[in-house]
């Protein structure tokens, strides 16, 4: 007998790993989209859509308050406690971005969970949707083509990587921000410009796009006043981003939070990611 899964709530990534799980054949109930057409009249209720599962997969992130499980396509608000207080520790609770909060309640209750955003698979495949999502908006938001444009990419992590070879591809002039010396090294070998962080300021005036990918405040007062008024910045960091937000609206500064963007752009492809990912999560642990 195969195992049983519980969608609960989540954005449109969710709901699209659902459908995917069922169509793999697995008994699956789909909980806390009743503003969708399809789910309007949901026949179970939180308890019963708890109790049916051995799986039960939260979304990304798992909650946005702290307080609640991330439920915006959910008129019914699902607390995170009683969530909790529905799971035995004979289920597995699998979710993205639980806080350290959550984790340390779970383990106090001996509950089996797992956090699947910070699986290597998971970020390493989540890089392509996200990087796709960040040159759409780059062609959205711009009068001129990424063709020959001067773009910087702050950061050579996983999505730094995929973002530089996307808009290499493109023929963008594409100059890539790094501390470490190693990461330079690289960067110059894939064909693209290598910046040091230390010299980003001269660089700056000159570029018409920049995309952030690291996770801390790097475009401060100082650097933004290096920037022409017509380049755009698009940050793909999560909170508190890269940019000073208040020096950025003082300076009249365009700058775009792009954060989620898998889910967003790429639901499908971004669910797929979701779904091999808790397949490799459950035979490891041979559930």
């Amino acid at each position: 007998m195969g195992l049983k899964y519980t969608i609960l709530g989540g954005d449109k990534r969710s709901l699209e790993l659902g459908k995917l799980l069922i169509a793999d054949g697995n008994d699956t109930c789909i909980y806390g989209f009743d503003k969708v057409n399809q789910y309007k009249t949901e026949s179970v209720n939180l308890d019963q859509a708890i109790k049916y599962a051995d799986i039960i997969i939260g979304p990304l992130p798992f909650s946005i308050d702290h307080i609640n499980v991330n439920t915006p396509f959910s008129s019914e608000v699902i607390e995170i406690d009683e969530v909790f207080n529905l799971i035995t520790n004979k289920q597995i609770l699998i979710g993205g971005k639980f806080s350290i909060e959550d984790e340390k309640i779970l383990k106090n209750k001996n509950l089996k969970f797992v956090d699947y955003f910070k699986r290597e698979e998971m970020q390493v495949l989540n890089a392509v949707p996200t990087a796709e999502g960040a040159i759409q908006i780059a062609m959205e938001e711009t009068p001129y083509t990424l063709h020959n444009s001067n773009v910087t990419v702050l950061g050579y992590g996983r999505i730094g990587k995929v973002l530089s070879k996307m808009l290499a591809g493109i023929g963008a002039n594409v100059y890539v921000v790094a501390r470490k010396y190693s990461d330079l090294a690289w960067i110059k070998n894939n064909g693209y410009i290598p910046i040091h962080l230390k010299e980003l300021k001269t660089y700056l005036p000159k570029m018409n796009i920049i995309f952030n990918t690291i996770p801390q405040i790097i475009l401060n007062k100082e650097l933004l006043k290096s920037i022409d008024s017509n380049c755009i910045v698009i940050d793909l960091a999560s909170k508190p981003g890269g940019v000073s937000m208040e020096a950025a609206k003082e300076l009249e500064i365009k700058v775009i939070s792009a954060l989620g963007l898998p889910g967003k752009l790429a639901p499908l492809s971004a669910a797929k990611i979701v779904k091999d990912t808790i397949y490799n999560i459950i035979e490891e642990m041979v559930v």
